[in-house]
């Protein structure tokens, strides 16, 4: 039966731009930058949009007004990645981490990035870079992709210990919940199972994949309508997901028993 391991459920962020300041008063951003960030805001906003041509064409009108304008390269590297340009896109991630080593965004895009290339200690490196910058605003979100790293190396304890980790920076991130609701079912600790899946719901609405970890959880505690229930909510809310393929096999599979 399929595993799904899902990253951090976290939308791709794009670096905002710092004006560069060398004496009192801050000097002003160039003609050039300007009309760089401005097309970086109209190429995110078109990637936003499914409009990924035209995006590209003002991101790279964005590089050729401001070479070193990291936001540019890093929501480039961003839809190359989208693209399936891979080569490119790390040529921008490196780009932009190069212009600004301390952009914590764009270490965490790199490192989901690196980690579905199957590059895993490359990967972690710059989770860990990202969830060490105290004024990153998604710590959680860079701890629970290096446990979903982890998970896929396989090395289950130290995916457990970032995903602790993350709660204890915010007890209530509900990737780092469902991703310990997945670790504890796996480990057959379905009680514990139960309860990390109580506390997701607690904070956020369910997904295809908390829906379908809960008809796992529930039919292992032998509570069969708890787990009909959250089958009916997978095949009502999420037809056309893998985790509603999954449990049609899984309930083939249980008729024929």
């Amino acid at each position: 039966m399929k595993k799904t391991f899902t990253a951090a459920l976290q939308a791709f962020l794009i670096a905002g731009v710092l004006a560069a300041c060398t004496s009192m008063p801050a000097q002003e951003p160039s003609k050039n930058r300007r009309m760089a960030e401005a097309n970086v805001q109209l190429g995110v906003a078109y990637m936003r949009q499914g409009e990924l041509e035209t995006a590209l064409m003002k991101l790279k009108r964005a590089l050729e007004q401001d070479p070193k304008l990291p936001s540019a390269h890093h929501s480039i590297a961003i839809l190359y990645q989208r693209l399936g340009n891979d080569a490119l896109a790390e040529e921008h991630y490196q780009a932009t981490l190069r212009l600004n080593p301390d952009e914590s965004t764009a270490h965490n895009n790199y490192g989901r990035f690196m980690c579905s290339k199957g590059r895993y200690a490359d990967a972690e490196e710059h989770f860990i870079k990202a969830a060490n910058n105290p004024l990153y605003n998604s710590v959680a979100g860079a701890l629970t992709n290096a446990g979903v790293c982890a998970s896929r190396v396989p090395d289950v304890t130290k995916a457990e210990n970032f995903f602790r980790q993350a709660l204890e920076h915010d007890q209530q991130y509900a990737p780092a919940l469902l991703q310990m609701a997945r670790l504890a079912f796996n480990s057959g600790n379905h009680m514990s199972a139960r309860a990390y899946l109580e506390r997701f719901k607690g904070v956020t609405s369910h997904n295809a994949e908390s829906l379908w970890l809960g008809v796992r959880v529930e039919d292992a505690l032998g509570d069969k309508d708890a787990s009909s229930s959250y089958a009916l909510l997978l095949k009502n809310k999420f037809p056309d997901t893998q985790q509603a393929k999954d449990l049609k096999e899984w309930e083939n599979e249980h008729r024929s028993r």
